[in-house]
């Protein structure tokens, strides 16, 4: 049962390490794609690289993992479907990131087709077993609803391949790149995360008897505004409707922060870990800095559209939330399952180490406190459009990266 999720995960891994190793060799041009729009091939490359090859990869793998988890008595629908998904998913990426690379237009549309048919075949898998268990919660309804929007974002991603080749569809290619974009990073590691934070942190805290209403609302309000806000990019809509979007959004994050407290409040074990901790903190982080732009952007709306700035509070959700809290979540994740794979069965038969003996919390505290000290130097650098401070940041930022996987990578040696 874990051979499925680890595939994933190990994948993810290491191309987790090639982003952050290209970051070290080539800096100049990761620079770039920080500091400007990502608008070129190699852009497109490293972005496609951080969120399919790592991110994508580390989602789908605790998905088929924590469903089974979730619905208690009903296993994934196909194991060998699973494989299939993978097979598919892997080939297309890796594809799509030569085609991006080497500006491969057939390439780009063409291996954009398969890594879409991979995307299917995880949703027809997660689907069935989600319909065949009959058991709807906010976390499988939360579940359900990313695991669509990854469906259109890969839909809005092959399309955009395939205009690569075909070229016919003029302006509606940027449009239908804002809906991508909406669809993939609010829609699909949005309700990831948040219907996932509902079962892990209950667990990790030993939480019980806390209000659930919360759940319900933060579902209605990120709905709410991943729709507004990529329909508001695909039909050209006015600014006005996106910043719609952007509010709907930042509510679900407010109710949402308050919801985690909630569930810290009613903990029955002090200490969960760094991991979770961090992924509490990263939350409030996240609503704060949403409430603030939400506050800013009518008063600044020629600052808050430049590239430069798009591109700073992309890079602030992706790395500084979505990023993080994968991070976070990998080091609460890898060890359970490792632990539970490779010493559950001897329980009670020999002396065995426990979970906390796998991984150093201590470690994962000053892995995690480096990283995010380092992102913040390079948003500092990208802001002031200082070359050296980013320089900095983001060499550091790659470093501590590859160190802190590297720690989560040797939970397997244990």
């Amino acid at each position: 049962m874990f051979r499925l999720p680890f595939l994933f995960i190990i994948t993810g891994l290491i191309s987790f390490a090639l982003f952050q190793l290209f970051s070290l060799f080539d800096f100049a041009t990761w620079l770039a794609v920080f500091g400007e729009e990502p608008r070129y091939p190699t852009g497109w490359f490293r972005v496609h690289l951080l969120v399919l090859g790592w991110a994508t990869m580390i989602a789908m793998g605790a998905v088929y993992q924590l469903i089974p988890v979730v619905l208690q008595n009903h296993s994934l629908f196909s194991k060998n479907l699973g494989y299939v998904h993978y097979g598919f998913f892997t080939v297309g990426t890796a594809g799509l990131l030569i085609g991006f690379q080497t500006m491969q237009v057939m390439w780009i549309a063409g291996f954009a087709t398969v890594a879409f048919i991979g995307v299917l075949l995880f949703a027809i898998n997660i689907g069935v077993t989600l319909v065949r268990a009959k058991k709807w919660n906010t976390i499988t309804i939360s579940v359900a609803c990313s695991v669509t929007y990854l469906v259109l974002a890969g839909l809005s991603g092959m399309l955009m391949g395939l205009n690569f080749y075909f070229d016919q569809w003029g302006d509606f290619h940027e449009q239908l790149l804002g809906a991508h974009i909406c669809f993939a990073a609010f829609g699909w590691f949005g309700m990831l995360i948040t219907g996932f934070s509902y079962k892990m942190f209950p667990m990790f805290y030993l939480s019980h008897e806390y209000p659930e209403t919360l759940q319900k609302i933060v579902i209605a309000l990120w709905n709410a505004g991943v729709l507004v806000g990529a329909l508001s990019f695909l039909f050209n809509g006015p600014a006005w409707l996106k910043w719609s979007g952007l509010l709907l959004v930042v509510l679900a994050m407010i109710a949402y922060s308050i919801h985690l407290s909630q569930i810290v409040k009613h903990r029955h074990k002090p200490n969960p870990g760094v991991g979770m901790k961090w992924t509490l903190a990263l939350t409030h982080s996240l609503t704060v800095i949403g409430i603030s732009i939400l506050i800013l952007s009518p008063f600044m709306p020629d600052i808050m559209v430049q590239s430069q700035m798009v591109v700073i509070l992309g890079w602030l959700y992706l790395w500084g939330w979505v990023g993080l809290t994968l991070l976070s979540y990998l080091s609460k994740i890898v060890p359970f399952l490792w632990w539970t794979h490779k010493y559950g069965p001897l329980i009670g038969k020999k002396k065995i180490p426990t979970m906390s003996d796998l991984i150093n919390d201590r470690h994962v505290h000053i892995g995690l406190t480096v990283i995010v000290s380092s992102l913040f130097i390079l948003m500092v650098g990208l802001s002031w459009n200082q070359p050296w401070i980013t320089s900095i940041g983001g060499s550091v930022l790659a470093l501590s990266s590859l160190l802190y996987i590297s720690l989560i990578a040797s939970v397997f040696t244990k």
